[in-house]
């Protein structure tokens, strides 16, 4: 597990850009925690990465937003609105986890049907400062390794 404090909403933006350099297709990405804790920030700063910052938007009632690079799909789902899993497997969202980066906002509805390899990261509010999100980032599975090992370094 390695954990981050956020001081700001650029800094969640610049820590998720980082973090970004070392995504890969079929990478799956699953975002946690209370309304305003920064899951929305924290995707605008992968899409920065990949020069896409200016065309998020939230995919809250289209379930999924998918972003085109020159390198890699990313697909951006916010699952708030599904009931369960069954309802991820109805509009066939299981067929993007190998062709692209995927990003789950509200990812544990769906936790059950996930391939054992993902990020989970766990958003949290401080209770001291109202700026401040500490983040969580829990590999399962074999997500690999080195990839926590490098922003660790980069600390």
């Amino acid at each position: 597990m390695y954990k981050y404090v956020s001081k700001s909403e650029n800094d969640t933006i610049d820590f998720a850009c980082n973090l970004a350099k070392y995504l890969e297709k079929g990478n799956i990405i699953v975002l946690t925690g209370d309304l305003g804790s920064g899951k929305t920030k924290f995707t605008q700063g992968i899409l920065k990465h990949f020069n896409l910052e200016n065309e998020i938007s939230s995919p809250t009632f289209t379930i999924v937003n998918e972003y085109n690079t020159q390198n890699v799909n990313i697909y951006h789902f916010d699952v708030y609105r599904l009931a369960d899993s069954d309802e991820f497997y109805a509009i066939g969202g299981e067929e993007y986890f190998n062709n692209g980066i995927c990003i789950i906002e509200w990812g544990e509805i769906i936790e059950d049907i996930l391939p054992k390899d993902y990020l989970k990261i766990n958003f949290t509010k401080d209770t001291e400062n109202e700026n401040y999100r500490i983040l969580e980032l829990i590999p399962h599975g074999n997500f690999p390794q080195e990839f926590l090992q490098n922003l660790k370094e980069e600390k």
